[in-house]
This record gives structure tokens, C-alpha cells and sequence, in this order.
């Protein structure tokens, strides 16, 4: 492990020369790469050079263990226990750092939120979830596109997609996938009864040209009159788009803007992202089930959550947490959710790692 962080850190100092360059600048799409990569590994041998410094102390201080003066070896014995235990830290550090990234990580994503079990109330829950995490992406400065919406009588949504855009968006959002139980008394109760509802979130990475082929052949393409609330246009020009991907029955559909090619574009952009998403599903079929559990794949068939309001609770079933604050939670504020999913199944990967790797790859000392 030692002999790959130093690899690393020659790595960075390659590149810090590289960007020392002025003809560099010239190029500045190869700029941004080298300047990105040289970034990224900017923590790691940060890091790195912590460690190796600690180290030099734990050594020194053993030297003096040896000392024929009592204090100056219970000093050093004293110091060596708080240098071990940082050493320690460290290494479990380093260790998360050289996990593998999730290449989509950096990416965009189609957030996707449906109503599933529950009539009205899940509509409404719906609403209410997209709402939540439009709050959460404002706290974020990202952007949220709305690209297909099929609203209710009730003000709720039976299906909603938008595309949401900054910094690591799907790095924060991807273990999102699932199916949301809610339990409330609806406004329409007149018992007082507490319904439970389903809706399901799925979080698609969003995909660019060159990661999915489509064959414009294997496209079936449909224009109609868009229906719903949406103004003027609306049933007077056939703007509305429904594409068919024959070779997987993919259907999806777009009328949320008044031109046809506005929805054409928006239909294709979430055809992608489907079929990027059908492609690594297929891919992590063949991944053992222990393995696909352990990176949280975030199985949409599951029951990931639940809000009960009547106790203002929140429980993510996943990793067992619980949080009594779910009027803040359904303003936005899931950071520490976000937060807690993303160190369980950075703890298990590490683990599974530290298991493949054993003994410690750092060796003793």
C-alpha cells in the first residue's frame, strides 16, 4: 500500500509540473483534465505526507524509549500512544481515499418520483417528496429542471421526472432509490384513521451520447395534443412526444413545453438515462448479490423509509437510523441521512476491501 501511495504522490508531482506549463493554458479542455486529476489526488498525498510524518515520530520516539533518563522515556512512551492511535486513523483514512470512485459519481441525475400505493395520499406524498428534495438541491445551488409531470386533481403528482444539475449531484442522491412509506391521516379522514401510502424514488445517472447507442431505427416516435393544466397551448397543437425504444419497450414521454422539439429533446434525454441504467443493471446481475449489497444499489422494489407524521419520525430501514425531526426533514434538511447512508456503504466496501487485502496492507510496525 505504501509503494502505490508513492506511486500516487510521483502521479501528483508529474502533474504539478505539467500544470506549471503556460503552453499548457493554450488547451484548456486538456487543462481542466490534468487540473481536475491533480486535485483529486491533492488529498490523498496530503494525507500520505501525514502519515509518513507520523510515522518518522513514532520511530524517534522509540528511539528514545531506550533513554537513560526516566522522564524522557515515560514522555516518549506517553507520546508514542497518542502518535499510534493517529497512525491508526490515518490509515483507516487513506484506506477510504483509495476506494474505488463510482464513475457516475460526478454526474447529473433524472430524479424520478412516482406515486405507488395509496390513491390521492400517495399523489400528495409524491408532491411532497419532490418538494423535499427541491429544497434540499436549493441548499446545494444545484438546478431543477422539470422535464415530464403528470399532475393529479389534488394538487399531487401521479409521476414526475426533473433533471437535476451541480456539483456530484448523483454522488449525494444515489442511495435515494426505493420505495418511501408514508403514514398520516389524510385531510379527507374524517376518523382520524392513519393511512399508509407508497411512492417510489429512483435516482438514474444522467447519461450522455457516447455512454448508450441508440439506433434512430429502434425508435418509434409519437406526437399528440399535451392534456392537463399548462395553458393556452394546451389541445391545440400536437407538441406533446412519446418515444418508444423497441428493442426494450422503454416508453417515455414528454409535454411540459409548448414545442414539440423542446419535448422531443427533454423525452430523449430521459430515454438515456433509462437506458444507461438498464445497462448497468445488466452489468450488476452478474455481480454477486453479497457485493451488489454491499454498494447499495438501492433495489426499488425495497422499503427504504418511512415517515410517520403523527410521530414526527423518520426511519431510514437500511441502517437502522431515526431521526424526531420530520418537519425539518420534509423542508429539505437530509443532509445527515445523505451523510449516514454514504459512510454505511463506504464502511462496507472497506471492510470487503480489508478482507480481499488482508493482512493489513500497511503491514506492522
Amino acid at each position: 500500500m505504501l509503494a502505490k501511495l508513492q506511486e500516487l504522490e510521483n502521479k501528483y508531482l508529474a502533474l504539478e509540473q505539467e500544470l506549471s506549463d503556460p503552453d499548457l493554458l493554450k488547451d484548456q479542455k486538456r487543462y481542466q483534465k490534468i487540473a481536475k486529476r491533480h486535485a483529486d489526488l491533492r488529498v490523498i498525498v496530503q494525507s500520505y505526507r501525514q502519515y509518513l510524518n507520523i510515522l518518522e515520530q513514532i520511530d524517534e520516539n522509540k528511539v528514545l524509549l531506550g533513554d537513560p533518563d526516566l522522564e524522557i522515556r515515560k514522555l516518549a512512551h506517553s507520546e508514542l500512544e497518542v502518535l499510534e492511535e493517529k497512525s491508526r486513523e490515518l490509515e483507516d483514512h487513506i484506506k477510504r481515499l483509495l476506494l474505488p470512485k463510482d464513475s457516475n459519481d460526478e454526474r447529473n441525475v433524472l430524479l424520478e418520483v412516482r406515486a405507488g400505493t395509496g390513491g390521492d395520499e400517495a399523489a400528495l406524498f409524491a408532491a411532497d417528496l419532490f418538494r423535499m428534495y427541491s429544497r434540499y438541491a436549493e441548499q446545494e445551488n444545484w438546478k431543477v429542471e422539470v422535464l415530464n409531470a403528470h399532475l393529479t386533481g389534488g394538487g399531487g403528482f401521479k409521476e414526475i421526472i426533473a433533471l437535476v444539475s451541480g456539483d456530484r449531484v448523483y454522488s449525494r442522491l444515489k442511495y435515494e432509490s426505493g420505495t418511501h412509506r408514508v403514514q398520516r391521516v389524510p385531510d379527507t379522514e374524517t376518523q382520524g384513521r392513519i393511512h399508509t401510502s407508497a411512492v417510489t424514488v429512483a435516482v438514474l445517472p444522467e447519461a450522455d451520447d457516447v455512454d448508450v447507442d441508440i439506433d434512430p431505427a429502434d425508435l418509434r416516435i409519437d406526437v399528440y395534443r399535451a392534456s392537463g393544466a399548462g395553458g393556452q397551448h394546451v389541445n391545440k397543437t400536437e407538441s406533446a412526444v412519446r418515444i418508444t425504444h423497441l428493442p426494450t419497450g422503454l416508453v417515455v414521454q414528454c409535454q411540459d413545453e409548448r414545442s414539440q422539439h423542446k419535448n422531443r429533446a427533454k423525452a430523449m434525454k430521459v430515454l438515456y438515462a433509462r437506458l444507461l441504467d438498464l445497462k448497468r443493471t445488466e452489468q450488476q446481475s452478474q455481480v454477486s448479490s453479497e457485493r451488489r449489497s454491499m454498494v447499495g444499489t438501492g433495489d426499488r422494489s425495497q422499503r427504504i423509509r418511512t415517515y410517520n407524521f403523527p410521530q414526527g419520525r423518520m426511519t431510514d430501514h437500511r441502517i437502522n437510523l431515526t431521526l424526531y425531526r420530520l418537519e425539518a426533514i420534509m423542508e429539505g434538511d437530509i443532509n445527515e441521512i445523505i451523510e449516514a447512508l454514504g459512510t454505511h456503504y463506504q464502511a462496507q466496501t472497506l471492510a470487503q476491501s480489508s478482507d480481499e487485502n488482508s493482512p493489513n496492507a500497511f503491514g506492522s510496525r
